[in-house]
């Protein structure tokens, strides 16, 4: 398997720039993102209610609800060909789930045994790693620091990659997915007003 070497800074800077081209405001981007998330997640529980309730009145509201979902995923994704759109979609639904999961295990591991407690807090972690994972590479891809055919492959094998600070110090390996990670929380500050 071959390691790549990443230029950490180079990689920052290459999400500054296209942050620039794209005109986007990447704090303000990240706050719409998870905007989007729970639009999605409201779109999932209208269509199962209009099926566990039989009313049809929900695919109304749901269709309305899609709609706005449609029309703020076009602020973040500028340029999507192809299968980008759903592609992207689908990361931010899927970290909104893996997150909600890990909540779920939070709230076990509050009335559990000390020893449950434990093991429910370290897979409310996992869920949350996961999350994350997933929620930067939606960011790598629309960035453009990661393309569609990186982000697929990776998320299979998860190549190992070795960054290099600026110092030229190698600082260890990581997966994509921590690269993409590193990235987000340097670029998208949500502490910006």
């Amino acid at each position: 398997m071959a390691n790549k070497i990443i230029n950490y800074k180079s990689l920052l800077q290459k999400v500054q720039e296209v942050s620039k081209q794209k005109d986007l405001d990447l704090s303000s981007g990240e706050d719409l993102s998870i905007g989007i998330m729970n639009l999605i997640s409201i779109e999932e529980h209208l269509f199962y209610t209009s099926q566990k309730t039989k009313d049809k009145k929900y695919l109304d509201i749901l269709n309305e609800v899609r709609k706005m979902r449609t029309e703020l995923l076009k602020e973040i994704i500028k340029d999507y060909k192809g299968e980008v759109w759903c592609i992207s979609k689908h990361l931010l639904a899927a970290s909104m789930r893996l997150m909600e999961v890990g909540t779920k295990e939070l709230k076990k591991a509050a009335g559990a045994e000390p020893a449950e407690a434990a093991k429910l807090k370290d897979k409310a972690w996992e869920l949350f790693d996961k999350s994350y994972k997933l929620y930067s590479l939606f960011w790598g891809l629309n960035l453009g620091v990661v393309g569609t055919k990186d982000a697929i492959r990776n998320t299979k094998d998860e190549k190992e990659v070795k960054f290099i600070d600026e110092k030229s110090e190698e600082k260890g390996k990581e997966s994509v997915f921590s690269k993409l990670g590193v990235l987000v929380q340097k670029a998208i500050d949500c502490c910006k007003e």
